[in-house]
């Protein structure tokens, strides 16, 4: 059945699907919980077909994002509901609504801390990358710098922009790039370069950058950002 659910989601038909007294929960649910690891894949593949069409201005957005939390519990996902909080994110006027939505941002910084030590290949690591980008989209808008600028998720920006490899660079990028961010917020940047860490891990990237720089490179990384880490250190340490 949650095969055919697939099916039947595109954008004509995912708002009243998603207004669908208990699908979206029972398709998390199911991702989860189901003895049978194929029903998880297609219970999550649904849940997902169906949330790329739904918006924010929809009923069930809520519900939807509550279904996401839930269903990024699923061992068998390969990376797709983190790759939807991902996509979801990029949309400017979806930030504020999900920064603010209970276990969300928790969620994210769960998914970026249990990629350590995992293979590039394995979708703990996929999980990793996309939940750091999907954090890095949230720091995007100033009205959630201060929001964001928590305990769990410092520490899923300071694992970030600290793994090694050249396979966690886009990782390590947005990592840097979204402490970037929330230190545009003045009032954050106590907290920020108190957090255990915090200073040594973006001096170990002013490090990379300056290497980088040296050898002739004209931007910090293959991903094309800037050179941040440095006037972030700076901004950090004159705030202690």
């Amino acid at each position: 059945s949650a095969g055919g659910l697939t099916n039947l989601a595109c954008d004509g038909t995912a708002e009243k699907m998603g207004n669908h007294d208990g699908l979206l929960t029972t398709l998390a649910e199911v991702s989860v919980n189901d003895t049978n690891r194929e029903v998880q894949q297609r219970a999550a593949l649904a849940l997902t077909k169906l949330a790329n069409s739904v918006t924010v201005k929809m009923k069930c957005w809520g519900t939807l994002l509550d279904a996401l939390i839930k269903a990024s519990q699923c061992k068998y996902a390969d990376g797709i509901v983190s790759a939807m909080f991902r996509v979801k994110t990029r949309v400017e006027e979806n930030r504020t609504s999900m920064a603010k939505h209970p276990m969300l941002l928790t969620t994210l910084a769960q998914m970026c801390l249990q990629s350590e030590d995992s293979e590039p290949s394995s979708a703990d690591h996929k999980d990793g990358e996309n939940a750091t980008k999907a954090i890095a989209h949230l720091a995007n808008d100033p009205l959630n710098h201060k929001l964001i600028c928590n305990e769990h998720i410092l520490a899923a920006l300071v694992h970030g922009a600290s793994l090694g490899g050249q396979e966690a660079l886009v990782t390590r990028d947005a990592a840097i790039l979204a402490m970037e961010r929330m230190a545009m917020e003045h009032s954050n940047r106590p907290m920020m370069a108190r957090y255990p860490g915090m200073l040594v891990t973006i001096a170990k990237a002013t490090e990379r950058e300056m290497h980088e720089e040296l050898n002739g490179n004209p931007v910090s990384s293959a991903t094309g950002q800037p050179r941040l880490a440095k006037p972030l250190l700076m901004s950090l340490l004159v705030a202690m």
